[in-house]
């Protein structure tokens, strides 16, 4: 029992000792000052010290050319080249100073300059509690961390967590940046800035708004959110959330992503982007839709997959490759297209379509393994389809389509409008011909030529040109079911496009349908002859055979080759 008395006592003298302490710590001690005097009623109960004075306070030296100090609050009033340390890190200098030592709250006026490690704050009016390790201004202040300058009417900094905050017409810069806000944290050790307010971002040609995003400013890296909006010369990009790295000029941006060009006046859509502003390399994917709204229609394209390949960047002869493939669907009031993939070179302004492309235009179709289309000032100036091509009118009656196929096919446009159709090699023709007097169908044309060509003005047929060729006619009564239609002829209607929304609705071609790309005939390699002494020398490859190669003689190389030609009287062709 007698322990566990003595045991008690002397944690109650702990407690009482520890009290004491802290009483003795919580007192503000003077430690020099060169004169000292004191009148009770002439200096509000003050000691008035001159001369190097200096105060200790619970870690702190605080120092000044004259103060008062009031004993009995705890507290001094500070004069002249003020003065205050805490630790090797933080010193806080101004012109005025008073300090509680009971709140422990340092209030400092005039030419205030508070340094803490690295960072350097600079105001007229201070309020800096030690309590709290955080310092705030409400008159206006300016910081200065290494490269970076952050000027606001109010802000607070903390020295604990390295964090500031500012209010109220606040200015960031930093190198070739500036940012603009009412309200922005920054954390002087991590160097990241926190946007939570309607902000600016300048920075070379670029304007970034945003209302919600984070900054660093040593990796120069940003997270945008909540729709922000990047601007570069008339390029705008927007997305729920976006991402860059200025180092590596890498953005992404993700969640409906817009990618606006009000120059050039179009526009690319998705959920997914990708941009390096080093190479000019781009991608969108993820419902990604290119919207081209320079003409009066809007032309609408989706594809899996867009990426954009910019060449000879920094010369003034830069120009892009753009790719969209898999699934390419497009549309415009006038007209449709379908393919697999798809390559824009913007250098000869042509758009090239692969593997199963059909384009629609109205009531007509035109289909090959291959379709070029050459651009003029945003309009279409030529196109050209390669091997196997088809073009069919359909004709709004039943069984009954304008055809004409050939190995190539070109045509030509005048202000969006075509104005001259071309057939070339194994041309075959299935054709409505109409009477004007009543515009009823005389009958059925079948022809086979090794070329045609079709002159429009309105839109409508003026002539038809071809050499040597032949057909047949058919009453309207009397045509054959069989001759109706050309070998390979099939009416897409159910993969065609119907409005901008379908774009996205991927219907393939039936079994039996697809196109199959023929296989070119290759000269045959020739088997030159050598004179006697390098034949005898030389030694035949054991990997070739005598069927590798078809031989000829120089006599078979010398003979003459037929070509049958007929001379006649055609109209002309050109104006």
């Amino acid at each position: 029992m007698g322990k566990i008395k003595l045991f008690l006592f002397a944690l109650c003298c702990c407690f009482v000792y520890a009290a004491a302490k802290k009483e003795k710590d919580d007192r503000v001690y003077l430690i020099h000052a060169d004169e000292l005097f004191y009148e009770r009623w002439r200096n509000n109960d003050a000691q008035v010290l001159r001369g190097n004075v200096e105060f200790e306070h619970d870690g702190a030296r605080l120092l000044c050319d004259s103060a008062n100090f009031f004993e009995s609050t705890n507290s001094f009033e500070a004069f002249g080249n003020v003065r205050m340390y805490q630790g090797d890190t933080l010193s806080l200098v101004s012109d005025y100073g008073y300090y509680d030592g009971n709140e422990q709250l340092m209030q400092a006026l005039q030419n205030v300059v508070l340094k803490h490690r690295g960072t350097t704050l600079y105001t007229d009016s201070l309020y800096f509690d030690r309590l709290w390790n955080m310092g705030y201004f409400m008159e206006g202040g300016k910081m200065i961390d290494k490269t970076t300058t952050l000027v606001s009417d109010w802000g607070e900094y903390h020295t604990d967590t390295k964090m500031a905050i500012f209010y109220y017409d606040v200015s960031m810069r930093d190198k070739d940046f500036l940012l603009t806000t009412d309200s922005l944290y920054y954390n002087t050790e991590s160097k990241l800035a926190h946007i939570i307010g309607p902000s600016d971002i300048h920075s070379g040609a670029s304007h970034i708004y945003s209302e919600l995003g984070y900054y660093n400013t040593d990796s120069e890296c940003g997270q945008l959110l909540n729709r922000s909006v990047i601007d570069n010369d008339g390029k705008l990009l927007v997305g729920d959330s976006i991402w860059y790295n200025g180092q590596t000029g890498v953005s992404e941006a993700f969640v409906n992503v817009v990618y606006n060009d009000t120059v050039n006046r179009n526009m690319l859509t998705g959920n997914y982007g990708y941009y390096d502003d080093q190479t000019g390399y781009a991608m969108c994917t993820d419902s990604a839709v290119t919207i081209d709204y320079s003409q009066r229609d809007s032309l609408f394209m989706h594809a899996d997959t867009f990426k954009v390949f910019t060449y000879n960047k920094e010369t003034d002869s830069v120009y892009r490759v753009i790719h969209a493939y898999n699934k390419v669907r497009a549309y415009r009031l006038d007209i449709q297209a379908v393919c697999d993939s798809l390559v824009y070179i913007q250098k000869d302004s042509c758009m090239t379509l692969y593997k199963d492309p059909i384009i629609w235009n109205n009531n007509q179709q035109l289909l090959g393994e291959e379709i070029k289309v050459y651009m003029k000032d945003s309009v279409i100036d030529r196109a050209h389809v390669i091997n196997q091509a088809f073009s069919i009118e359909d004709l709004h009656q039943k069984d009954m389509y304008n055809q004409v196929s050939s190995k190539e096919m070109l045509a030509f446009f005048e202000k969006g409008n075509i104005r001259e159709g071309r057939a070339v090699d194994n041309v075959l023709v299935v054709y409505y011909p109409i009477d004007e007097s009543d515009s009823s169908y005389i009958g059925m044309v079948t022809m086979e030529t090794s070329e045609m060509r079709m002159f429009l003005k309105g839109q409508k047929l003026e002539r038809i040109w071809t050499p040597k060729s032949e057909g047949v006619v058919y009453p309207m009564t009397q045509i054959p079911p069989q001759k109706r239609y050309l070998s390979g002829f099939t009416w897409f209607d159910y993969i065609r496009p119907l409005s901008k929304e379908d774009i996205f609705v991927w219907r393939g071609k039936k079994a039996g349908t697809e196109l199959k790309v023929q296989k070119r005939r290759e000269a045959p390699l020739q088997k030159l002859s050598l004179p006697k002494d390098d034949a005898e020398t030389s030694k035949p490859d054991a990997s070739l055979t005598p069927d590798t190669f078809q031989t000829q003689t120089p006599e078979q190389h010398n003979k003459p080759i037929a070509i049958e030609q007929k001379n006649a009287e055609t109209e002309k062709i050109l104006p």
